[in-house]
C-alpha cells in the first residue's frame, strides 16, 4: 500500500505523543514494504504568512514533506488553525500526483478541517487516530482556562469563546471572581458576533471531519466515550496503543537495598496540563523516612514561565532533580531506575505510553483515577489511583509508597504481571482496519 500519514509535528524538533506514535507506525509499515509519506508541519512561525513553504526531508528513513507557514501573520489566522485552505489545496495536488491507497490522519491539530475535505473530495479512505479532544475542544484537553474540567460540552458556542478567548486571561478571571460571575455574563452577550460565529463554524468543521474517515480510532475507552455522540459505534474503534517490548527484556531491576533512595519518577512534556507543579508539590509534603527520598522529572525544560515557576517550586529541595531532555532510546533504562512512575496530569488524558512503557519495565504507576489514565491500573495491585489535581490526596498515596515497603514490594510484582501489548499486537489491529477501508473502496 502507499499510505499518506498527515501529523501536527514530527521529530525530530518535535517528540511529543501524537509526533512518536506517528513515527513507530511509519517505520512498522515501512519495514512490512509497505511506502509511506509523512506530512507535517515544521514551522508555523516561519516563511510567509499566506503560501506554504515546503521542503522534503526524512528521518530515519521516513520520508517527510515538512511545511512552514507563519501562522500568526495569516490573513484569518484564528481559522486557519482549524481550517487552513492552503493545506488543503496542497493535500489536493498531493493526492493527484502521489495517488495514494489510503491516509490516516493523526488527531486534528493543524492538520484540520481542510485536509480531510481533502481527501474526501480525491476519494481516498482515510482513517483517523485520536490522541486528544481536539474536535471537541479548541484548548485540546476539555481543561477550562481556570483550571476546571469541562464535563460536558456547552450547547452554546459562546461559552467554548469565553473559555478559549477570554477565561484564560487572568484579569477576565480576576474580574469574574470579583464580580461573582456577572463580568463572564456580560461578556457572553456583548460577545462579537464574528467571535461567536467562528466557533461555530469551528463545530460544524469538525462535525463534518469526523463524518470522513471509514474508521475513527481511539486508543483508550474514556476517549473513545466522548466522542460516542460525534462518531457512530460502526466507524469508532478502540485500539489501546502497543509498544516496542524489546528494550525492556531481560533487564534487572536496580539493587532495592534498604539503603537505596526511594525513587519517584516522572517522564514526558513539561507543561501545565501535565501537573509536574501537583508533583513537585506532592512530594514535598512528604514526612521523613530512614530510606531517603528522591524525585526524578525527565523532559525538555523549555525557558517558559511554566518551567520558571517549577524551578522555583524545586529550589532549596537538593532531592528533586529536573533532567531536561532524554533520548527517547533510553527510555526503558530510566524506568527500570524508578521505583514508581507518577503521572499527574490534570486533564482527560487518552492513553500515555508512559504509562504503558512502565508496565513493561515492571515499574508501578500513580496517577489520578480519571480519563484513560486510570483504565490499565489496578488500583493497590499494580498502581494506585488519586484525586485528580488533588496535591493533598497524590501527597497521601506517595506516602504510602514511603511507610508501606510490603505494599511498594507487592505493586512492583504486579507491574511486572501488567505487561502491555506490543506494537505488533496493535499495528495488526489498525492494519485490518486499511485493508478493510481499502476493499469497501473497491467494492
Amino acid at each position: 500500500m502507499k499510505i499518506v500519514l498527515p501529523v501536527h509535528h514530527f521529530p525530530p524538533r518535535h517528540s511529543a505523543g501524537a509526533e512518536l506514535y506517528t513515527f513507530r507506525l511509519a517505520r512498522w509499515l515501512m519495514d512490512r514494504g509497505h511506502a509511506v509519506d509523512v506530512v507535517t508541519f515544521d514551522s508555523i512561525e516561519s516563511g510567509a504568512p499566506d503560501a506554504l513553504t515546503v521542503a522534503r526531508d526524512s528521518h530515519q528513513g521516513v520520508p517527510v514533506w515538512r511545511l512552514s507557514l507563519d501562522l500568526m501573520r495569516a490573513p484569518e489566522r484564528r481559522r486557519w488553525t482549524f481550517d487552513n485552505p492552503l493545506l488543503g489545496n496542497w493535500l489536493r495536488q498531493l493526492f493527484a500526483d502521489s495517488k495514494p491507497d489510503l491516509v490516516h490522519f493523526q488527531a486534528g491539530y493543524l492538520i484540520g478541517m481542510s485536509a480531510m475535505r481533502a481527501a474526501r473530495d480525491a476519494h481516498v479512505p482515510a482513517l483517523l487516530t485520536l490522541h486528544d479532544y481536539w474536535f471537541l475542544c479548541p484548548r485540546h484537553t476539555l481543561l477550562r482556562g481556570d483550571g476546571s474540567l469541562c464535563e460536558h460540552i456547552p450547547d452554546n458556542p459562546a461559552e467554548c469563546v469565553w473559555c478559549y478567548e477570554y477565561m484564560w486571561e487572568g484579569r477576565h478571571r480576576k474580574l469574574n471572581q470579583a464580580t461573582l460571575g456577572a463580568h463572564r455574563a456580560i461578556t457572553l452577550r456583548i460577545m462579537p458576533a464574528q467571535q461567536v460565529q467562528r466557533m461555530s463554524d469551528r463545530r460544524a468543521g469538525a462535525a463534518e471531519a469526523l463524518a470522513v474517515p471509514r474508521y475513527v480510532i481511539a486508543p483508550s475507552e474514556y476517549l473513545g466515550s466522548r466522542f460516542a455522540p460525534w462518531v457512530d459505534a460502526q466507524r469508532l474503534r478502540v485500539i489501546r496503543y502497543g509498544i516496542d517490548l524489546k528494550p525492556f527484556e531481560l533487564r534487572p531491576r536496580p539493587d532495592a537495598s534498604p539503603g537505596r533512595p526511594l525513587r519517584i519518577g516522572y517522564i514526558g512534556q513539561i507543561a501545565s496540563h501535565k501537573g509536574v507543579h501537583l508533583l513537585i508539590d506532592a512530594f514535598r509534603r512528604l514526612r521523613n523516612s530512614a530510606r531517603p527520598l528522591e524525585l526524578h522529572i525527565y523532559g525538555g525544560l523549555p525557558e517558559d514561565s511554566y518551567v520558571a515557576s517549577l524551578r522555583q517550586q524545586a529550589s532549596g529541595d537538593p532531592r528533586i532533580h529536573l533532567h531536561g531532555r532524554f533520548d527517547n532510546a533510553h527510555v526503558a533504562e530510566i524506568l527500570y531506575g524508578f521505583d514508581a512512575l507518577a503521572v499527574p496530569s490534570i486533564w482527560y488524558e487518552n492513553m500515555p505510553l508512559a504509562i504503558l512503557e512502565s508496565y513493561a519495565a515492571g515499574t508501578p504507576v500513580i496517577t489520578s483515577g480519571t480519563g484513560g489514565m486510570a483504565e490499565p491500573i489496578h488500583h493497590e495491585r499494580d498502581g494506585m489511583l488519586f484525586k485528580l489535581g488533588d496535591a493533598a490526596d497524590l501527597a497521601r498515596t506517595l506516602q504510602r509508597l514511603v511507610d508501606e515497603p510490603a505494599l511498594l514490594s507487592t505493586l512492583q510484582a504486579g507491574a511486572r504481571d501488567n505487561r502491555p501489548d506490543s506494537i505488533d499486537d496493535e499495528m495488526s489491529r489498525v492494519f485490518a482496519l486499511y485493508e478493510t477501508a481499502l476493499a469497501a473502496k473497491q467494492s
